[in-house]
């Protein structure tokens, strides 16, 4: 192919760059085989030169793949009205479902990364022989890194593209895989927390390509089942590497799959576009234009005749985003929400259930707890089915408040059990299903809404605060952890359950439903509820002037 969509714009660097970075991290490679015959115990072993040369190839090949995928400044230059082409009355055809395969994977892997985590951690620990908590700061820089990245991403993709973000987060991916070589502790939280750097971004902006891309018919659902699909998939990628390959290459392993995983991303690019709507908001109509011929059937050259079913609308220019932006206007009221949910979510995933395993042996259930997680983690699995279908079928926003809201009548239910002394087996069993479904289907939801609900140039900046904001709560929740909250269960339960409720309820009054709208029509309905508003408090100001 030859538009800009689907290729790069400095093809040769791009791919330099990627030989560079892979070559870096082969370079790694002798030094970990020769630790074999101590199953690769390599704390304490002196870096030699063949490892330090690869560690400065990694960089260099960073910035050269950089360049090959930024657009000429020129480029991005948009004077005058956006032309939007838009083709949100096709049907779902090929293109579409490979575009969702592929980033089906790309989420996988995204998710697959950070949940290594807590299958090296054991072997991290005995081979550095350092205590758990020591080690639990892995977890703690790794957190704070897809925080960090999480915004940072978004506002590349905002700027340069869905596309350049993407393959910039993959092959950081790449250069993270020497974490499995490091023979110092300390390396390897230098390298966690670059993990988390490059893991951060993925995610929100995967979203946010395919919600520009997907038919508005059938956006919503495609959304919630990608971010479902893709991050079971990740757990099961990073439990079945462990299971099959951590007993033969030691924990060391499951870091160095960041090679191969990345290099599939890489792969794949061709069927990863550019999304359309990003580059007609940069001006470039001929490029957004070819791409969504691609998606309609003509083959994706530039100059193809583009489908009845691409309609072209102009809409005025937008300066590019920022995250003051997403505070006010229209749009503070949702974000606010979204980020209360976010930080309250991560408090329940990394603080709550983190410490629920010991809370519950503590109420005497030592023998049960386990079990009962299970069973109760196999009731949660079908609830993404019915976020699925509710999504699509009700509500997109009533559904992700209705789920905000049972997260929280579940934490206040497991307070109630507490402080009356209802320890009772079944009960705490069905509290715990009802949390586990509730909570998954809450980040199943919340950022695939973020990628709906904000316009073209705000779109990457969004879906990455919201996700930032889930990873910001669980930063939070270790620190409180720490301070001893989660020790007292009823107490952190109702912590954390009455910033839920407010965000529910700012989401169900704010919000609006995204059910088979078009991107550029969500905005517009927002705009005039802004501006419905205004208009009353106008009218209402007047007539208390009036009669005073």
């Amino acid at each position: 192919m030859s538009t800009r969509g689907i290729s790069f714009h400095h093809p040769f660097a791009f791919w330099l760059g990627c030989a560079g970075i892979t070559a870096g991290v082969l370079a790694h490679i002798p030094m970990f085989m020769h630790a074999a015959h101590m199953h690769y115990h390599m704390a304490g072993m002196p870096m030699d030169t063949t490892m330090l040369v690869g560690m400065g190839l990694i960089p260099l090949g960073l910035v050269l793949a950089t360049y090959g995928l930024m657009p000429r400044m020129s480029d991005l230059v948009s004077p005058g009205d956006v032309q939007f082409h838009v083709a949100d009355r096709l049907p779902l055809n090929c293109e579409h479902w490979k575009l969702v395969l592929v980033l089906v994977v790309t989420v996988a892997v995204d998710v697959m990364k950070p949940a290594t985590l807590g299958f090296v951690m054991p072997g991290m620990t005995e081979e550095y022989e350092i205590t758990s908590k020591s080690a639990g700061t892995l977890a703690l820089v790794a957190l704070t890194g897809t925080t960090l990245g999480s915004v940072m991403w978004g506002l590349v993709a905002d700027r340069f593209g869905r596309r350049a973000a993407v393959l910039l987060g993959a092959l950081m991916f790449i250069g993270t895989a020497i974490c499995g070589a490091m023979p110092s502790f300390e390396w390897n939280l230098i390298m966690c927390f670059l993990m988390g750097l490059s893991a951060g971004g993925l995610l929100p902006i995967t979203f946010a390509l395919m919600a520009e891309t997907i038919p508005a018919a059938h956006r919503g659902w495609l959304l919630v089942a990608l971010g479902g699909v893709g991050t079971a998939g990740g757990y099961l990628l990073a439990s079945g590497a462990a299971a099959l390959l951590e007993p033969m290459f030691s924990w060391r392993i499951l870091w160095m799959l960041g090679l191969p995983t990345g290099l599939l991303v890489i792969f794949l690019n061709r069927y990863i576009p550019e999304s359309p709507r990003y580059l007609a908001g940069r001006g470039m109509a001929g490029e957004a234009r070819a791409v969504l011929a691609r998606f309609a059937g003509q083959g994706g050259q530039r100059g193809s005749a583009v489908s009845a079913d691409v309609v072209e609308e102009t809409v005025p220019a937008q300066a590019p985003g920022g995250i003051r932006q997403l505070l006010s206007g229209s749009y503070g009221a949702i974000t606010l929400g979204l980020v209360a949910a976010g930080l309250a979510w991560g408090l329940v995933n990394f603080g709550f259930l983190l410490w629920l395993p010991t809370n519950l042996r503590e109420l005497g259930i030592a023998e049960n707890a386990d079990a009962l997680l299970a069973r109760s983690a196999t009731i949660a699995l079908p609830g993404v089915l019915l976020v699925i279908w509710l999504y699509h079928r009700w509500s997109s926003i009533y559904t992700l408040a209705t789920f905000i809201a049972f997260t929280a009548i579940a934490l206040l239910a497991f307070s109630l059990c507490l402080w009356f002394g209802f320890h009772a087996l079944w009960t705490i069993a069905a509290v715990t299903a009802l949390l586990l479904v509730s909570a998954s289907g809450v980040i199943a939801m919340l950022i695939p809404y973020a990628a709906e609900i904000y316009p073209v140039h705000l779109r990457g900046t969004g879906a990455g605060l919201v996700a930032a904001s889930s990873k910001a709560g669980g930063i939070l929740g270790a620190g409180v952890g720490v301070l001893g909250l989660f020790e007292n269960m009823a107490l952190a339960a109702l912590v954390i359950a009455l910033p839920l409720l407010a965000a529910a309820a700012g989401l169900w009054r704010n919000g609006i439903d995204t059910r088979g709208l078009r991107l550029e029509d969500i905005g517009q309905l927002l705009a005039m509820r802004k501006r419905r508003t205004g208009a009353r408090l106008e009218s209402g100001t007047g007539a208390e002037e009036a009669s005073a």
